[in-house]
């Protein structure tokens, strides 16, 4: 592979300038946070369909999953196609209604009502560094398959990526995400086509076969080999994706709850059989690189290799298309906890002047994603760190709050406190500034999750109900 094509340049430059336009183009005049965050609760199923798939199909679903299933076969499909499926086929049959029926913003607006004050600013701190972390994790995707396919600095990647997400983001809103989406979920279709049939039309299956059984990989087409590490994966995704700000804010952004049912049944569908593709293609290359594995990501040698520039161009784009659109969710929905729980709180005066603060807030929450991505340097390890803030601390409180009648705010307290301080005590080793001897990701996930539901336990048992509670059962019924 020559990593310095110089047409991918023009190819790059071209895809980062279409974006942006596409943004720029369908942000409008906005009044309200609803209207910035939630693109005024009128998207139909479609935009629904379109915005989630191209926002759950990410970096790692096509780089890390082609690299696994060229190296440990068709179990990849554990990492992240399982999870994301999972995710969204439960959102669509448990969730939706009661999501969509909530008259608050925020999980953390639900949190204050359920578990009070002091636990709404815990929420706020995780649910913040959750999405900048997930939004990092895209970065670092980015940085590494620029780096790889065109010999472009790690940094200065970064830098480029996060300016057009940033500025079309902090304008537009969701509306500009939404849009954006659009085009680059016709991207990401076209690409994994392509990357599949280029993939499958390099040898016969007959030669997949007997180069597996040549290099003594007996699991190689049993997707249940290492079981252990791929439920603890799958577990640890699919929790927080569950109850992740993204799912609520597409959910309450649709028109109405069967717009959103629709539109995440479809989303099922069609990721399944994308992360089929990304499998298939990772386990077909396995005779083109029986002697050892590829000095650069499968997707890039494919892309790069003896393909037509047009077969090629497409599969590039599509992954940065696969990049850009998750990682602008990530920082939109971030940004929306950042103004509602943190700015407003904080400065009441702000709720005169919602956008601008939106505006401000999604701009620090995408420089705080770029500060990340510079520490870090693996996207699957990355994207583990940000799942397990989320399935550890706030899974549990936060299903619970969901279906609670009575609020109970040491429970809710004890709950995210145990669960979010063991993933924040991991994710500080991660980054060396601990030392505890934790176990790593996804491992570490059975002790944060027990935690967690013993902080529950203990609180709901010493927990009080006092007169004037917090609590608001018709919670159910608002916007």
């Amino acid at each position: 592979m020559d990593p310095m094509r110089p047409e991918f340049f023009g190819l790059f430059a071209g895809y980062l300038a279409l974006v942006l336009a596409a943004g720029m183009a369908f942000s409008r005049r906005m009044r309200s946070l609803e209207d910035f965050f939630l693109g005024a609760r009128r998207f139909p199923a479609g935009l629904i369909y379109v915005s989630l798939t191209s926002s759950w199909f990410g970096a790692t679903s096509i780089l890390v999953t082609a690299d696994e299933a060229l190296r440990t076969g068709l179990g990849a499909i554990w990492i992240v196609g399982l999870p994301a499926v999972a995710t969204v086929i439960l959102l669509a049959v448990v969730f939706v209604r009661p999501l969509h029926r909530l008259s608050v913003l925020t999980w953390s607006e639900l949190v204050e009502l359920r578990y009070g004050r002091l636990t709404r600013l815990l929420t706020a701190v995780l649910l913040g560094w959750y999405m900048a972390v997930l939004a990092a994790s895209q970065m670092v995707a980015l940085g590494q398959f620029l780096r790889t396919f065109l010999g472009l600095p790690y940094a200065g990647s970064l830098v480029a990526g996060a300016v057009v997400v940033l500025a079309y983001s902090s304008s537009g809103g969701l509306r500009s995400v939404v849009f954006t989406d659009l085009l680059q979920f016709v991207l990401l279709v076209a690409g994994m086509a392509v990357l599949f049939a280029l993939a499958s039309g390099r040898a016969p299956w007959s030669e997949v076969a007997a180069a597996a059984a040549e290099s003594r990989r007996p699991d190689y087409f049993h997707p249940f080999g290492n079981l252990g590490e791929n439920i603890l994966i799958f577990l640890s995704f699919t929790l927080a994706w569950t109850i992740s700000p993204i799912a609520l804010q597409r959910i309450q952004a649709a028109r109405t709850a069967r717009a959103a049912r629709r539109g995440l049944a479809a989303t099922a569908a069609t990721l399944l059989v994308l992360y089929l593709l990304v499998v298939l293609a990772g386990v077909w290359s396995l005779p083109a690189f029986k002697g050892g594995p590829p000095a650069h990501p499968l997707v890039a040698e494919i892309a790069a290799g003896p393909a037509s520039f047009l077969a090629g161009g497409l599969i590039f784009v599509a992954v940065l298309a696969a990049i850009l659109s998750t990682m602008d969710t990530a920082v939109n929905a971030g940004a929306l906890v950042l103004t509602r729980d943190v700015i407003e709180k904080t400065f009441p005066s702000a709720r005169r002047r919602p956008v601008l603060w939106s505006r401000a807030a999604t701009l620090v929450l995408g420089l705080a994603a770029l500060a990340a991505a510079l520490r870090f340097r693996s996207v699957l390890k990355t994207l583990g760190l940000s799942s397990e803030i989320m399935a550890e601390g706030f899974f549990i409180p936060g299903l619970a709050m969901i279906f609670l009648k009575k609020p109970r705010p040491l429970a809710g307290l004890l709950g995210l406190a145990a669960g979010g301080g063991f993933a924040l005590a991991g994710f500080l080793e991660e980054m060396g500034a601990l030392s505890l001897g934790l176990p790593a990701w996804p491992r570490s996930l059975p002790y944060g999750l027990a935690l967690s539901a013993a902080g529950f336990i203990v609180g709901s048992l010493l927990g009080k109900k006092k007169p004037g509670s917090i609590g608001d059962p018709s919670i159910h019924e608002g916007g």
